[in-house]
């Protein structure tokens, strides 16, 4: 009962600050939501020694709450789907090849990247952190997500090559770090010596192949399945067990489940929706999934924020985590520079595309949740909070600032032309 109690607080809360954003502040929703989540920790922190209760009570609700398991295994079924099922595939296809780039090599160069300068900067501050875990470190923060930033870069008119190219690179760069991450951490485990790259290979084969060939099962029986009847109700209920027991079937057989939501998401929202929905049954299921996107976004950042009050933040970690921002950005300007130059003689890249999808590259849950699984015990706390500063500045000032970024941009452009 006490479990209720919790998620009902975390509704009122992300309704309450929701509103709050819409009627005073006008920020994107996500961000709006974090802020105020983020001021609210502050308040009951600074508060505390008036109000004991509050500051016990709500640390021990934010407690309580496994954010790695609510985050990675059931809100990011749901969002990686959402996100996915209204991305065209005649889309995908054009932009395929900086999309594949940019979610593969890209996030495997900004882990390895992140991962050697992270090593050295710790060294430098006299902390002894494995290389290993230091390249763990890398993987968690590589992943993009421009959930907050889509609708930004919406209203800045950017165009929709630009805008499918930091979509589609985001919804299969988390399914990618998340199995390098896992493969990392098999490593740490056993030792590298006991795992050669052959294992490594197949791992990852079994991981991203095993995810993406389910994906592509699920989303053709739940094609055949929303051919055969007419009934929007039923239809919506198929997709959402589709999602359901599709992760948790990945979840069983040990690979992908990240993406495999975002094959089965692009096959329903493509094949699917061309054979399988009537126009009604299109539109219900379009609404269901936004709403289901709009409501777990706004718990997904109103729990970040909320993070604040139980991260163990020491003054070593706040100075590494402020110089980590940097390392981070140079690892993203690096990671799509990269695959930017070999792809640049055959790929038609917009203008000014190069420094929108270097500042665009946000951080995001993701990375908050990955960093909460690593142990305790071996250096985890630090990059918690390391990763918490992260993220906070990419959500924040990337986030805030990139459809002013964008506007200069064009305009700059625009002069240049005249």
């Amino acid at each position: 009962m006490q479990i209720y109690h919790y998620f009902t607080v975390i509704i009122i809360l992300a309704a309450a600050f929701g509103y709050f954003n819409k009627r005073f502040l006008k920020l994107p929703r996500t961000i709006g939501v974090m802020i105020i989540a983020l001021l609210t920790s502050l308040g009951i922190v600074l508060t505390a020694s008036s109000f004991p209760d509050l500051f016990v009570q709500t640390k021990k609700m934010i407690l309580s709450i496994d954010f790695y398991t609510i985050l990675m295994d059931i809100m990011l079924s749901f969002l990686l789907f959402a996100g996915s099922i209204h991305i065209k595939l005649n889309d995908i296809k054009s932009e395929r090849a900086p999309i594949i780039a940019f979610s593969t090599i890209g996030v495997v160069i900004s882990t390895i990247i992140v991962g050697g300068l992270m090593y050295f900067l710790l060294q430098a501050f006299s902390l002894d952190v494995s290389f290993i875990h230091c390249l763990l470190f890398g993987a968690l923060i590589s992943p993009t997500d421009p959930i907050a930033v889509l609708g930004i870069l919406k209203t800045a008119n950017i165009p929709k090559s630009l805008e499918t190219k930091i979509s589609g690179e985001s919804l299969f760069n988390d399914g990618v770090a998340v199995v390098l991450f896992v493969a990392i951490y098999e490593i740490s485990q056993v030792g590298f010596a006991n795992m050669g790259l052959g294992d490594i290979g197949l791992l990852f084969l079994k991981e991203a192949g095993g995810g993406m060939l389910l994906g592509t099962l699920l989303g053709s029986v739940g094609t055949y399945i929303l051919k055969t009847i007419d009934d929007y109700s039923v239809e919506v209920m198929v997709t959402l067990a589709m999602v359901m027991g599709g992760y948790w079937l990945a979840s069983s057989l040990h690979i992908s489940g990240p993406l495999a939501m975002v094959v089965a998401g692009i096959f329903i929202g493509n094949r699917g929706r061309e054979v399988g929905m009537s126009s009604i049954t299109e539109e219900y299921i379009d609404k269901f999934w936004e709403m289901m996107d709009e409501i777990l976004n706004a718990i997904l950042f109103l729990l970040i924020g909320l993070e604040l009050l139980v991260i163990n933040f020491e003054n070593i970690y706040i100075l590494i985590g402020i110089i980590a921002i940097a390392v981070v950005l140079f690892a993203r300007f690096v990671s799509v520079g990269i695959p930017f130059l070999l792809l640049k003689r055959r790929v038609n890249f917009e203008k000014n595309s190069f420094p929108i999808l270097v500042w665009g590259g946000l951080r995001g849950g993701i990375s908050v949740a990955l960093a909460l699984a690593l142990p305790r015990h071996e250096s985890g706390d630090m990059f918690v909070a390391i990763t918490y500063i992260i993220v906070l500045f990419s959500i924040i000032f990337q986030g805030l600032s990139i459809g002013t970024l964008v506007k200069n941009l064009t305009a700059k452009s625009a002069k240049k032309s005249q």
